[in-house]
């Protein structure tokens, strides 16, 4: 599939992955689309050049008209929280995602690609753990949700009328990542950041562009009914991501602790941003995220796609440095 002049509907357009996807397709000769549940959000992406229609994934009207003479739909608007009430997570993240993909099949849409997350594999996993598996749940919603949503999209594939692809990102970062890039530096500039146990284990970072990339890809070579987990194929250490990522920042790197008593700091500071009608910035469950121990396989996307990542870590994170020296982090996250 050639994608110049093609229309592109991105479900959450105005997120960190669903602004920079806006931009690279524009650049490309797309049209694009959005659908954006807030009306102050929707501005960022229409400043770009993006139609965007204010609505919820879980509102079949809103669904149905964001679809109308739309050829993709890249659905990225999930619940993307460490921990909350499951019933919240299932509501958008399957119950959503479903109502997303069928108005696109209803409307005519050919391809609806679907971001996914490696934490389908949870957080105890196989080293080079491939798309066969095995899923783990953790007891996290997130996990579980993401897992279930897959499922369910799958039952809806039927090409060439109307194809899934389905989309499973690492550890995505760049300029926006709220996760692996401004909550980290809001904490480290209060020198309260710190690696569990030394910061051993693996982040599968995977730069936004190279992300963008890999779907982009995907959708060229239609590979309907497909999965594949996307990484920059590095297995960097946390440690070293994060006092890279404290050095382009120009903050002291993080100190480390034992897991155990990071995340009961962490319940401490959760229960007393509670006491002050707070929300809790991070909670305990996080410490499960930055302590999983292996790299993901990128073989299927290497061999099916061609994707090789073009940015690595080292200009990932000059491309980060240049934007943090005109952005205030603390606006992205109020």
């Amino acid at each position: 599939m050639k994608l110049s002049e093609k229309t592109l509907l991105i479900t959450g357009i105005s997120g960190f992955i669903g602004l920079r996807t806006t931009e690279l397709a524009l650049a490309q000769g797309m049209k694009v689309r959005g659908l954006q549940r807030s009306a102050d959000k929707a501005k960022k992406a229409q400043k770009l050049g993006a139609e965007v229609i204010v609505g919820n994934i879980t509102d079949p009207a809103a669904a149905q008209a964001a679809c109308q003479g739309v050829d993709i739909v890249l659905h990225t608007a999930a619940v993307a929280k460490e921990g909350g009430a499951i019933e919240h997570f299932r509501k958008v993240n399957v119950g959503g995602t479903v109502n997303m993909a069928v108005a696109a099949k209803n409307a005519g849409v050919k391809t609806f690609v679907h971001l996914s997350s490696v934490m389908v594999y949870g957080f105890n996993y196989p080293d080079r753990v491939t798309e066969e598996g095995p899923l783990c749940s953790e007891n996290n919603p997130y996990c579980q949700t993401k897992i279930e949503g897959e499922k369910e999209l799958l039952k809806l594939n039927a090409p060439p009328d109307f194809g899934i692809i389905i989309i499973r990102p690492g550890d995505v970062y760049g300029p926006g990542s709220i996760p692996w890039i401004v909550r980290p530096l809001l904490l480290m500039r209060q020198r309260l950041f710190a690696c569990a146990n030394g910061g051993q284990g693996v982040m599968n970072h995977v730069y936004v562009d190279n992300l963008i990339e890999a779907i982009f890809l995907a959708i060229e070579k239609e590979t309907y009914g497909d999965i594949f987990n996307i990484t920059d194929g590095k297995a960097t250490s946390w440690k070293d991501y994060f006092t890279h990522l404290a050095k382009i920042a120009g903050v002291p790197a993080p100190f480390s602790l034992p897991t155990g008593v990071l995340k009961f700091l962490l319940w401490l500071r959760c229960r007393g941003q509670t006491v002050l009608g707070q929300t809790a910035d991070t909670l305990p469950e996080s410490i499960d995220f930055v302590t999983r121990p292996y790299a993901y396989s990128i073989a299927k996307a290497q061999n099916l796609l061609g994707y090789e990542p073009k940015i690595d870590l080292e200009e990932g994170m000059q491309r980060t440095q240049e934007w943090l020296r005109k952005t205030d982090l603390q606006k992205l996250i109020e």
